[in-house]
């Protein structure tokens, strides 16, 4: 008994419309760290590319496109 599974599906959720407010606005205060830690990530990722110089080999990899 303990194996079987049990399938539920949610067709309805009942949440007053301010609440619903104020989590998207806490939702979003909560994304601003996020989008500045995936900004730094990527900098850093930039930064370590360009000093050990693999600019060159990736844009070997990836040649660009012209027009």
């Amino acid at each position: 008994m303990e194996n079987e599974s049990q399938n539920v599906v949610i067709t309805n959720i009942k949440m007053p419309f301010f609440s619903m407010v104020i989590f998207m606005i806490k939702w979003v205060f909560a994304l601003i760290p996020a989008l500045i830690i995936i900004a730094l990530l990527w900098m850093g990722l930039e930064m370590a590319i360009n000093m050990l110089g693999l600019e060159e080999m990736l844009g070997e990899l990836m040649p660009s496109q012209s027009p």
